[in-house]
């Protein structure tokens, strides 16, 4: 039992220095002033047109770019859990390949693509076709955040099903459930909670964001994740950046609540 206390010992050094201390720094900050008093105007400066602006376009943007990886994610995960073992963990691996690529370098790659003078409008150009504006817009961001997030919709969903009883499907089709029938009765409703984990696991990065929408919208467009960037970075102002992130946190508190009552077992998290 001590081997094995002294084996959590260097989780329990990471935890606490890196995950425990940061946020403790972060309530601080976000609940003091410059002199060390207790206040909420940090928190209220949430409230300002900009601030909330800002907000409003991250949610929206967000809940475009799940939407758009859910979409794309369930049918791609339904296939892998039909393949066979080998044959998925070949697909899977191509799949995750990128991941293994810094985040950074995966969005400049996009910004090279999607540029005026990029790849993109390098080949309409060669085919003589009209010259596209595609960075520096919302369509860039959304493009930029499936892109990124889309494997984290894929794994939790493929996980759930392929853990499916195939015998229960089997008896679906047995007792004369037609295809349709069998998903939305029995295929869906047992994927929930990996559905729940993806949707999750996409949301709270995409909102919080601030990289793709900096190289992908540049300076016209600015998302909360870019606000509170600019708080710590260019205005130095550690109090509201800190309160503007406590704001933020409730979102991440309200995934986490939804991931304990749909996944109480962890299947969708378990990859």
């Amino acid at each position: 039992m001590k081997s094995r206390k002294l084996l959590t010992d260097p989780y329990l050094f990471w935890a606490v220095s890196f995950i425990i201390i940061p946020l403790l720094m972060i309530v601080y900050y976000g609940l003091t002033t410059t002199g060390g008093t207790f206040t909420l105007d940090n928190l209220a400066m949430m409230a300002q047109p900009e601030n909330l602006k800002a907000l409003g376009l991250a949610l929206f943007l967000s809940l475009v770019s799940t939407v758009i990886c859910l979409v794309l994610a369930y049918p791609l995960a339904m296939i892998l859990s039909e393949k066979q073992v080998n044959q998925t963990s070949f697909i899977v691996l191509i799949f995750i390949l990128p991941m293994w690529m810094n985040f950074l370098l995966r969005t400049l790659a996009w910004q090279t693509l999607l540029e005026k003078n990029g790849v993109i409008n390098s080949v309409l150009s060669f085919f003589h076709l009209p010259e596209q504006s595609l960075i520096n817009t919302p369509a860039a961001i959304v493009l930029g955040m499936v892109y990124n997030f889309l494997p984290f919709m894929v794994l939790p969903i493929y996980n759930v099903l392929s853990k499916i009883d195939q015998d229960v499907i089997c008896a679906a089709r047995d007792l004369g459930a037609n295809g349709l029938q069998t998903f939305t009765q029995i295929i869906l409703p047992l994927s929930i909670p990996g559905i729940i984990s993806g949707i999750t696991m996409v949301f709270v990065p995409a909102l919080t964001t601030f990289v793709i929408s900096d190289l992908l919208g540049g300076s016209k467009i600015l998302l909360i994740g870019n606000v509170i960037e600019q708080e710590f970075k260019q205005g130095s102002n550690w109090h509201t950046g800190s309160g503007l992130s406590l704001v933020l946190m409730i979102f991440i508190i309200a995934s986490m609540a939804l991931i304990a009552k749909y996944d109480k077992d962890g299947e969708g998290t378990a990859f």
